[in-house]
């Protein structure tokens, strides 16, 4: 196993110890459970010197306060990745036309190289990764103005390709040190790529490739499937992020076209929103049960959130020239509390799957 792997799954264990002792002490208060001082004398030795052991070979959170200070840190570690990202650009282009030709393609070449060299080094340093999720952010900015700042000193012309370069620098960063923020970043861009393909088929120019969502839409649904068909045994947190990516990249399609954004189908544009705007319900919804039927709470938030948004978007088509603005937001309102009793109802009455 490798240790990203075993990362997760030690942090799984830690948790389930931490539910045990909780629900332990419970079971004692009700007088359900009575242990002998002996016996619970030795099973708290026994989950202390396991976390003890988890947090030395894999730096997991033992504790809620733990867990609360590491996603503080993932947000952290992602502003900042961002930050230097673009520290980076600008720094470039400040400095950019004071330096010759040859400095110029030197600082290009080197720039990758030397932020995937320290992220490397930071992810042997580090087992949570967080200094190696922001090193890997700043190389692919470094990468994407490598290959962006190449194509204008030597008069190349912009395609598709490079969106396909960059997918694959990110999506190979990501796998060499299981980082989910290149990940992310990856699908994106080799999403934009398969769009911008099927733009060059349609006759169009690759970068209109967003003013016909569809060209989207299949790709979302192939990463989509990637993330529910495939269980990435070395990197079991990577499906998560692309059944995310792949769905937001669905309904965000889906709902520019139900909002008047041009489509394929050889229809009227008014049927041709109204199918989407069924289809929209439709993917939103299956999102919400299936998120619920398997766990993944990523899904769940995702369809609810677009759920609501696709629904409030037809209130207002209907709904917000004439009636009463108080009248409308008390209808919006009350609609929330109707969607909560519901996906509340679908969430009794879903069995239990295991965890992904």
């Amino acid at each position: 196993m490798t240790e990203p792997a075993g990362r997760a799954e030690a942090q799984r264990r830690a948790n389930r110890i931490r539910a045990f002792r909780e629900e332990l002490q419970e079971l004692e208060r009700e007088g359900a459970l009575l242990l002998s001082p002996e016996q619970r004398s030795g099973l708290e030795q026994h989950l202390a010197g396991t976390l003890q052991e988890l947090g030395r070979c894999f730096d997991v959170d033992a504790t809620e306060s733990q867990r609360q200070i590491s996603w503080g840190l993932r947000i952290v570690s992602t502003l900042g990745g961002l930050a230097f990202c673009a520290a980076v650009v600008l720094f470039f282009y400040r400095f950019w036309g004071l330096l010759a030709t040859p400095a110029q393609v030197a600082i290009l070449a080197l720039a990758p190289v030397l932020a995937v060299a320290a992220t490397h080094f930071a992810a042997r340093q580090e087992k949570t990764l967080y200094y190696a999720a922001l090193l890997s952010m700043v190389a692919v900015a470094s990468f994407v103005l490598n290959l962006a700042a190449l194509g204008e000193i030597f008069n190349l012309a912009a395609g598709p390709a490079a969106l396909l370069a960059w997918g694959a620098f990110a999506l190979v960063l990501a796998y060499s040190f299981g980082l989910r923020l290149p990940l992310a970043a990856g699908l994106v861009s080799v999403l934009g790529y398969l769009g911008a393909s099927l733009a060059e088929l349609n006759g169009a120019h690759w970068m209109l490739f967003l003013e016909r969502p569809e060209q989207v839409l299949l790709p979302g649904l192939v990463v989509s499937a990637i993330g529910l068909a495939t269980s990435h045994r070395a990197r079991p947190e990577f499906p998560a992020v692309y059944r995310l990516i792949g769905l937001l990249a669905v309904l965000v399609s889906i709902f520019a076209i139900s909002r008047g954004v041009p489509s394929y189908l050889p229809i009227q544009p008014n049927r041709a929103k109204a199918i989407y705007d069924a289809l929209g319900f439709g993917a939103a919804g299956g999102a919400v049960w299936l998120g619920i039927a398997r766990r993944w709470s990523g899904v769940v938030n995702l369809g609810a959130s677009f759920f609501a948004v696709f629904l409030f978007s037809k209130y207002a088509d209907w709904w917000w020239e004439w009636m009463p603005k108080y009248l409308f937001f008390l209808v919006v309102g009350l609609t929330a509390v109707v969607m909560m009793v519901a996906f509340r109802k679908l969430r009794a009455r879903t069995p239990e799957a295991p965890l992904p």
